[in-house]
């Protein structure tokens, strides 16, 4: 072979060079087409959730009126029964509207859902200081324990004693259905300017928060919530587990200065922090005129709007379904109901719609889950108006 020849001939070295350059240039062209997919794709899909999503505008009264396409097609089921909408939406996966079956009705709107929410939060009744919990089952259990685990002192040579094992009850929390059936006419929701998803959300919460207020108080717990006054009370002095405590007011019908910080001091320390006091506004009418030794009242209004009135450093919630004062009433209680008082609930508010029961009038049968309990005996002090 000659050295021209030689010369120009490809070396190994080369022609491995040679084909690692054009394998990565192909793998970044591949790569560059991977990428221009992928990103088309995304686009795709965030135009396909903007049309989902993007509120849908329809007029009303002459005029453009932005709808949601779950608002929409909810308002429409109330007004006119058409449930065609609600089934798209559950089949398009939109859950914020979700069809059930025929016996159950319909989720409601989020948004009415939401304005329900808030309104029995702000209602003043233990819900508002109550542990509440969202279960999807139809119980919650509460597992408390309310003994000390044993303890004690060892040197390193003592053989160590065995200490006393913690006592745990289990407390279930039924989930009972809470109703309520306002009713409108046809010719009221045929009325586009009527504001009817505004119009249910306020009917039905003042009934739930009414219903509510009174069973967390009252209620026996038989299909309903069981109120912390229907369990067994006795003499703080004698207290046990599975009972509420009691202090005298020391005067029949009456009640005392003295014996309000003697209710304050039956709780125990570790839940005063938390501690509120409740009691209706006729009892409020009696506390409010106490005073101390020194001539000063034990009631003090809050110093801004929205703050409650506190008793001693306590906020107070005037519940109007507590016991007017009266001979051996429980008209006052004090404790920490976060701790003391659970209220469990489903999530979910179902619409049922009813045109043939009342007719010419539209019936609206709404339902939610709901159950209430003592969850701690030791959190919660009761006052009652006797002598002993």
């Amino acid at each position: 072979m000659s050295k021209s020849e030689d010369r120009g001939a490809t070396s190994p070295a080369e022609e491995v060079r040679a084909a690692v350059t054009g394998f990565v240039t192909d793998f970044k062209g591949f790569q560059a087409e991977i990428e221009t997919k992928l990103q088309q794709t995304e686009e795709r899909m965030t135009m396909l959730d903007r049309k989902m999503t993007t509120p849908v505008r329809t007029p009303l009264g002459g005029a453009m009126d932005t709808v949601a396409p779950h608002q929409k097609a909810f308002n429409a089921y109330l007004r006119n029964g058409d449930d065609d909408a609600l089934r798209g939406l559950e089949l398009e996966g939109k859950s914020l509207s979700t069809a059930v079956n025929s016996d159950g009705g319909y989720l409601v709107d989020p948004q009415t859902s939401a304005q329900v929410q808030s309104v029995l939060k702000a209602a003043p009744s233990i819900r508002s200081i109550a542990s509440v919990v969202t279960v999807e089952a139809t119980s919650y259990d509460v597992l408390v324990d309310h003994t000390d685990v044993g303890a004690g002192w060892a040197t390193e040579t003592d053989a160590t004693a065995e200490t006393d094992t913690p006592q745990i009850d289990r407390i279930t929390i039924a989930l009972n259905e809470l109703s309520a059936l306002p009713k409108a006419s046809q010719r009221l929701l045929d009325d586009s300017a009527f504001d009817i998803e505004g119009w249910l959300a306020g009917r039905i919460a003042d009934k739930f928060a009414r219903a509510e207020a009174t069973a967390f108080i009252n209620g026996d717990g038989v299909d309903k919530p069981k109120g912390f006054l229907n369990h067994a009370s006795v003499d703080n002095d004698v207290w046990a587990w599975g009972n509420l405590g009691y202090v005298p007011s020391t005067q029949d019908g009456d009640v005392a200065a003295e014996a309000v910080i003697d209710l304050v001091y039956a709780l125990a320390a570790q839940y005063r922090a938390n501690a509120t006091f409740v009691m209706n506004s006729k009892t409020v009418a009696l506390v409010r005129k106490l005073k101390d030794g020194d001539g000063r009242f034990l009631w003090s209004d809050g110093l801004h709007a929205g703050e409650p009135a506190q008793l001693l450093g306590y906020p107070v919630v005037v519940a109007e379904d507590m016991p007017d004062p009266a001979s051996d009433s429980m008209s006052i209680a004090f404790g920490d109901f976060n701790a003391g008082y659970t209220i469990a609930e489903r999530p979910d508010l179902r619409i049922l719609r009813d045109p043939f029961s009342a007719k010419p009038h539209v019936l609206f049968y709404a339902t939610k889950r709901v159950g209430g309990d003592v969850s701690d005996f030791a959190a919660i002090k009761l006052m009652k108006f006797g002598a002993a």
